[in-house]
């Protein structure tokens, strides 16, 4: 791996130390970092990485200590427990919160993914690094990590080779795992889909990017887009489609507003496109819908 890659991290932390340098290393495609810290009651962190990573908790003492995708205190957190890993994809921030004094050992891998789809080539799916995993146990990848660890942490370094296979293996291991685990994706919590669908309402009418929702409650839009479909039945483009057309019921009802004019009350392109999205979501064109209310 080449010097160039070193990722960056953000990271704002209340109540935490970390004890002493840590241990870094570099293999083909993959920043290793071995870490110890302590935590204060009531500490907290936010971190966001450019790059995706995997934590994990090698060893935990004292309190407890818990992952959170929002900020929110309304949010529920995870409790880490030793042994678990948590994959967290680029660009994505992460919480933690500690319950009382906690010691911490744990291990980061921070991964180069133009240098990994070049070696894996045919053999590369880059679904699973778009979808955040917490707290998950596997015992493939904790035999990996645990030796990268012990690796990274000798003062010194074994041949280059093996730490290259032993973080090669690590990487490819995790793809089979998200195959493995063969889990539907997890839908959005009550309060995340309020936020969501309260904000598509009040802005049916203009342009929302998925990256805007997605923001909204702390997710990468590959992920908030499977969520919300899986707490909704529909995508989020979808459900801003039928907050125009009640919109458009509304006034196709309650005024004389010409089916142009609607449709450009309602943020559609003209009255052909609105009429066909009418009809494909209610079963009757708007001019039909309005004679029918009013009969």
């Amino acid at each position: 791996m080449s010097l160039a890659f070193l990722p960056r991290m953000t990271a704002r932390r209340e109540g935490i130390s970390v004890l002493g340098e840590g241990h870094r290393r570099s293999w083909n495609g993959v920043l290793v970092e071995l870490w110890e810290a302590e935590g204060a009651l009531g500490a907290r962190a936010e971190y966001i990485s450019e790059h995706p990573r995997l934590f994990v908790l090698l060893d935990q003492t004292g309190g407890e200590f818990e992952l959170r995708m929002s900020p929110d205190r309304a949010a529920a957190g995870k409790r880490h427990a030793p042994r678990q890993i948590s994959f967290i994809p680029a660009g994505m921030p992460l919480w933690s919160r500690f319950s009382n004094h906690t010691y911490l050992r744990h291990l980061d891998l921070h991964f180069d993914m133009e240098a990994l789809r070049a070696r894996l080539a045919d053999d590369f799916a880059p679904e699973p690094f778009e979808t955040p995993r917490l707290m998950f146990t596997d015992e493939r990848l904790m035999t990996f990590a645990t030796l990268i660890a012990e690796e990274c942490r000798l003062p010194q370094a074994g041949h280059q080779l093996y730490g290259d296979s032993l973080t090669t293996a690590l990487f490819v291991d995790f793809l089979r795992s998200a195959q493995r685990s063969g889990r539907k994706r997890s839908a959005l919590a009550a309060w995340q889909l309020r936020r969501v669908t309260d904000y598509i309402e009040a802005n049916c009418l203009a342009a929302i990017r998925l990256e805007e929702l997605a923001q909204l409650v702390g997710l990468s839009p590959s992920y908030f887009s499977h969520a919300f479909k899986a707490a909704t039945g529909v995508p989020p483009h979808r459900w801003q489609t039928d907050a125009r057309l009640k919109r458009a019921q509304g006034l196709l009802r309650d005024t004389e507003m010409s089916l142009t004019e609607v449709a450009a009350a309602t943020g559609f392109c003209d009255q052909a496109h609105f009429t066909r999205m009418f009809r494909q979501h209610l079963g009757a064109t708007p001019a039909a819908w309005r004679r029918d209310r009013r009969g």
